[in-house]
């Protein structure tokens, strides 16, 4: 089995010693590996703690350093680092099975549970597979799961779709997947061919999802306020774009992986 790791990366300094480690121990799952990342203006020592591991695995790890203006907003900042790294996937290992995303601070900084990732990998009831939380299940920001398909920030009862995962979790056995239509949590574990065609987009914009998904969203939550609205979580589009192209299987375990 072959994977990259894919992680974008601003203002992480202190947690990449643990990053690396857990990167490390991943690594242990598969045949071959390699690590993608998108390095982005930081004020710590996020770039000489990259490069020091770099000059240690220097076949290993593949870094690209944004040296154009930020972007405006922070979710087409992370979605422009996020498809660069698809992009550099995509040239250099695009016979790959397997690819993580993963974010590079405080949330995967915890010890992560290899056994459990290892015992996933062997099952096929999934195409993407991200996890619960020690911390809490905290990512409303990129969960779709039907009603709640659209962003929480578009709705006035915005911890909804918390309340709705976190009683999801509670009754789902520990064997057991949560199905959904996007999902991260700081965590993801994607099979390449289903996503190959699809990219990340942090732009508010409902032209993608289906019609009828929207009513749905409606009628659960209420009226939509898009008047303010220049970002969403650029998960969002990434996933219900596999889905709808590709019938990817987008998947939640009520485990954590870290702890």
């Amino acid at each position: 089995m072959d994977c990259c790791i894919c992680g974008t990366v601003r203002n992480c300094g202190k947690y990449l010693d643990t990053i690396f480690r857990n990167m490390n121990q991943i690594k242990t799952l598969f045949s071959n590996f390699a690590i993608v990342l998108y390095y982005d203006h930081s004020t710590d020592n996020t770039l000489q703690k990259i490069i020091e591991y770099q000059n240690r695995n220097p076949t290993l790890i593949t870094l690209h350093v944004n040296k154009e203006p930020m972007l405006p907003f922070r979710t087409h900042r992370i979605a422009k680092g996020r498809n660069k790294c698809l992009e550099i996937m995509k040239e250099k290992y695009n016979n790959f099975e397997y690819f993580i995303m993963m974010d590079c601070d405080d949330r995967c900084a915890y010890n992560i549970k290899l056994k459990m990732l290892q015992n996933y990998l062997k099952r096929n009831d999934w195409d993407s597979l991200s996890f619960n939380h020690p911390s809490g299940y905290y990512d409303s920001w990129a969960l779709s799961k039907r009603p709640l398909v659209l962003s929480c920030n578009n709705f006035k009862e915005r911890w909804a779709g918390l309340a709705l995962i976190n009683k999801l979790i509670a009754r789902t056995p520990k064997n057991g997947l949560i199905k959904c239509l996007s999902a991260f949590n700081g965590f993801a574990i994607y099979r390449k061919q289903k996503f190959n065609n699809c990219h990340y987009d942090g732009t508010f914009r409902l032209d993608y999802i289906p019609a009828f998904l929207i009513r749905e969203n409606k009628r659960f939550a209420g009226k939509i306020d898009i008047s303010k609205n220049k970002e969403d979580c650029e998960h969002r589009f990434f996933h219900i774009s596999a889905v709808l192209k590709n019938k990817a299987r987008i998947r939640i375990s009520p485990n954590c992986l870290f702890v």
